[in-house]
């Protein structure tokens, strides 16, 4: 039963459920660009004559922009109404998708990349706050499970339909189709979008933004070219200590604001605060994999894209099933009856790479064992997301929302950069050893080497899942 009270905290549309699908959408083809292009990258790096590290910047500087803008969401969503933010969010996105897909060169290619990013950083962060505003706590958990249904099957799903666009068509399709959707969104889905920020038009700081920028791209940039530099290099270290630097002085500054950029004192809340910690894993855990996978079914097993795809759709389909079940589980029975459980999953589908892998796996031995992942993923994304932010204020929702998304990029950049750096040095070791190895032996040592890493944050994130305490609202 909805008492008064927590009615009386509930804002008021039109049609809450349409408003919240258009959202979903929107940030569905958003984060689906994230890993889309993972499949035609030898393509794209054989079209314009480009070497690894540069086409990974394709992957790079998309979520380098994300780490940046959504901490400037605080700002925006108070400053601009809900309707201005979506329609900001769909031209950024549809600009960026279009410039891609008729790019003549790979320095078109990346710009148009870069605005796409801009569009999905308004929305991802706008998405959560309207969706913590327009549901009562009590449903809260279902629309979240369709929420987290959105924010790790559009990844996990990107290789999956991209290797089938490359293998049919080519890869500039996966920009148009994403703009075939971003269409259809403009048409039918503007008019269901209500207006429910509060417009208070703090002051800008401009320090804070600087910082903030300074901080979270320098230390994404530094993850990211650690993939293909030593760590003594000054393409590495320099903009570590930068960003290093922009972030202790990024929080000094937030706790001596009357108006924060950020509230920072949502970490106070604890269960927000294991929650922001969890979430962060499983999207390491997440990218790490969307990034491996492809590379030894196309390298080591020599399969094409599109049966690399299909390999890796059970465990995307099996969490798109899970997730809203778990969301309307989780308001019955809360977080602790999931989040280990889940963790516990993910821990045995990364044991069950480190012992299978070998450059003759079974494909099934990979179909298998990503299911696993995902079944787990599904059982901890939203009941830790909603659990954590289910502690705080609704004066607090917008703070804690753009901590939570600005943590899961850089996440997707850490798993993404260590991913590809430990896999570089289990080829080193394994060259080594076996120096007579084949391109496939040592391609599948250094992806089973990369295994061990996630093994080990598995085992953390399910140390860390057996102190969730459910929140009584």
């Amino acid at each position: 039963m909805i008492t008064s009270a927590t009615q009386s905290q509930v804002q008021q549309v039109r049609n809450p459920k349409a408003m919240a699908f258009v959202l979903m959408v929107g940030a569905f083809i958003g984060l689906f660009s994230e890993t889309a292009l993972n499949m035609a990258l030898t393509n794209i790096m054989d079209d314009f004559a480009i070497s690894t590290a540069t086409v990974q910047w394709l992957t790079t500087g998309y979520l380098l922009m994300l780490g940046i803008l959504v901490p400037v969401s605080t700002f925006l969503i108070q400053w601009f109404t809900t309707k201005q933010l979506v329609v900001a969010s769909l031209a950024f996105s549809v600009t960026g998708t279009i410039l891609a897909a008729i790019s003549p060169n790979f320095t078109v290619l990346l710009i148009g990349r870069l605005i796409q990013a801009v569009g999905t950083g308004i929305l991802l962060p706008l998405m959560m706050n309207v969706i913590l505003v327009i549901f009562p706590i009590q449903k809260r958990g279902a629309i979240m499970g369709v929420m987290g249904l959105v924010i790790t099957t559009a990844p996990a799903t990107g290789p999956t339909v991209s290797g089938l666009i490359v293998d049919a068509l080519n890869w500039t399709y996966i920009f148009w189709v994403s703009l075939f959707f971003f269409a259809a969104l403009i048409i039918f889905g503007l008019r269901q979008i209500d207006n429910v920020s509060i417009i208070t038009k703090p002051k800008v700081d401009v320090l804070s933004i600087s910082l903030s920028t300074i901080g979270f791209g320098g230390l994404i940039y530094s993850l990211s070219a650690v993939a293909e530099q030593s760590f003594a290099s000054a393409q590495v270290w320099i903009p570590c200590l930068l960003g290093a630097a922009g972030l202790v002085l990024f929080v000094i500054r937030q706790f001596r604001l009357k108006q924060p950029m950020i509230n920072l004192r949502v970490f106070s809340y604890p269960m927000f605060t294991l929650g922001t910690i969890l979430v962060f894993i499983s999207m390491v855990l997440i990218l790490s994999t969307a990034i491996l996978l492809p590379l030894y079914l196309k390298g080591v097993l020599l399969v094409s894209a599109a049966i690399a795809g299909l390999t890796l759709l059970p465990g995307s389909l099996l969490n798109a099933l899970l997730s809203p079940i778990v969301g309307r589980l989780f308001d019955r029975f809360g977080a602790k009856k999931f989040v280990p459980l889940g963790f516990l999953l993910v821990l045995l589908s990364s044991l069950l790479y480190v012992w299978a892998l070998t450059a003759d796996t079974s494909l099934w031995q990979i179909l298998a064992g990503y299911m696993i992942l995902f079944l787990g993923i599904s059982m901890i994304m939203m009941p830790a997301q909603t659990n954590g932010l289910n502690q705080l204020p609704r004066d607090l929702y917008t703070d804690g929302s753009a901590v939570m998304n600005t943590l899961q990029q850089i996440a997707g950049a850490t798993g993404t950069a260590l991913a590809i750096l430990l896999m570089t040095s289990g080829q080193s070791s394994y060259s080594e050893s076996f120096p007579d190895a084949s391109a496939a032996e040592l391609l599948a040592g250094g992806v089973k080497y990369a295994f061990y890493f996630i093994t080990a944050i598995s085992f953390a994130g399910l140390v860390a899942s057996l102190f969730v305490k459910r929140v009584r609202v």
